[in-house]
């Protein structure tokens, strides 16, 4: 049997689902094409799941191309989301040296559970999604910038730890910031509260927050920190009508 995908909490997936995710898997093995031809070809692999993500993830990444200020992702794990927006910058704005796409992830799974967070979830508790990809991106990283223009100029960062601590931290340290698009998929209540804390003063008009997780009922935590933070009356939460779980508010 061929191994499903980690770092994704897949209960909601029917027996169809895990079929189609061997038979997904099995073909890349074995489909004509070196390595690289396949990723060239990605579409012919890519779950259509994955590829809305990618979508909605370039449809916000449009909203914000004229408003300043760095990405921010808060949980890494593969990187698929930061690459994402690491490389739709590098498109789309070539020379937009001083936006920095900036994640923050423990690379060690989740932390302890608040009692605003549910178990309901089979992978709500600590070590959970522990994906530690963080030395696998640094090779990523620099194989990214041998491709980009400007490239003498850093571009993107993981910040590694539990973000209720390297948050503030980084913040001290880069008193500079600010951020164009947050990207909240923490899952729990408390690094969710201290990002919104800390990172929504630092947001301009036209900024963007987006969640993954904002109304699911498993993960309740993030809807607790932002109802707290932010508050949702009054608030402009939008949607895409081909993506079930991206959501996201502009400021």
């Amino acid at each position: 049997m061929s191994e499903i995908p980690r770092g994704k909490d897949l209960t909601n997936n029917t027996k169809n689902d895990f079929k189609y995710l061997e038979m997904l898997d099995e073909y890349f093995k074995n489909s004509v094409g070196t390595t690289v031809e396949k990723i060239q070809n990605f579409t012919k692999y890519v779950p259509r799941q994955d590829l809305t993500n990618f979508i909605a993830k370039y449809e916000i990444f449009k909203k914000i191309l004229d408003v300043p200020g760095d990405i921010i992702e808060c949980g890494v794990f593969f990187g698929g989301g930061l690459m994402t927006s690491a490389h739709l910058s590098s498109i789309f704005e070539p020379i937009n040296f001083e936006r920095k796409i900036i994640g923050f992830d423990t690379f060690s799974g989740l932390t302890e559970l608040s009692d605003k967070d549910s178990d309901e979830s089979p992978l709500a508790k600590k070590g959970a999604y522990s994906i530690d990809s963080f030395d696998d991106l640094q090779k990523c990283f620099k194989i990214y910038d041998s491709n980009r223009f400007l490239n003498h100029f850093q571009k993107i960062e993981v910040i590694k730890g539990n973000a209720v601590d390297t948050i503030p931290k980084f913040l001290m340290k880069n008193p500079q910031t600010i951020i164009s698009h947050l990207s909240l998929d923490f899952l729990l209540y408390e690094p969710s509260k201290v990002a919104l804390e800390n990172f929504v003063p630092l947001m301009p008009k036209n900024s963007i927050i987006s969640f993954n997780t904002l109304t699911d009922k498993k993960w309740p935590g993030t809807m607790h920190a932002v109802k707290e933070i932010l508050k949702i009356k009054n608030r402009d939460f939008k949607r895409f009508s081909f993506n079930p779980y991206i959501q996201y508010v502009v400021l």
